[in-house]
């Protein structure tokens, strides 16, 4: 399999620096969003392999691009790790209900991203 390409949908810069440098680092190939509609839109055009998804966006949040994202038949399969800042209860519950097979909260530890990312690619 060529390298997996995973489109991060997050609009913290630092964040963003952190994870993909670190992806990066690992053989995947990073697509960023900075909002839940941009997130839509790139995984409609770019079909990646697996989605990182802040719950917390501006314009449009995470969970509701994981429903639209999941209400496309051809995307049905793709993973979808929700990573939220506020871990409050019912959270996990609801980006689940949402449609994402896994949740990590901020700040997100990188090997434990990775240890998902490769779980749910199936490596």
């Amino acid at each position: 399999m060529a390298f997996p390409v995973i489109l991060l949908a997050e609009d913290n810069q630092a964040n963003i620096d952190t994870m993909c440098g670190y992806l990066e680092s690992r053989g995947y190939r990073l697509i960023l969003a900075n909002n839940g509609q941009q997130a839509i839109e790139l995984t409609a055009s770019q079909k990646p392999n697996l989605i990182v998804m802040d719950i917390q966006m501006p314009e449009m949040d995470g969970l509701e691009a994981i429903r639209r994202i999941r209400g496309d038949r051809q995307f049905t399969d793709v993973p979808i790790i929700a990573l939220t800042a506020l871990a409050m209860p019912g959270d996990r519950e609801s980006c689940l209900a949402a449609g994402a097979n896994e949740y990590l909260t901020k700040p997100v530890k990188l090997k434990q991203l990775t240890a998902t990312i490769q779980q749910l690619l199936g490596k």
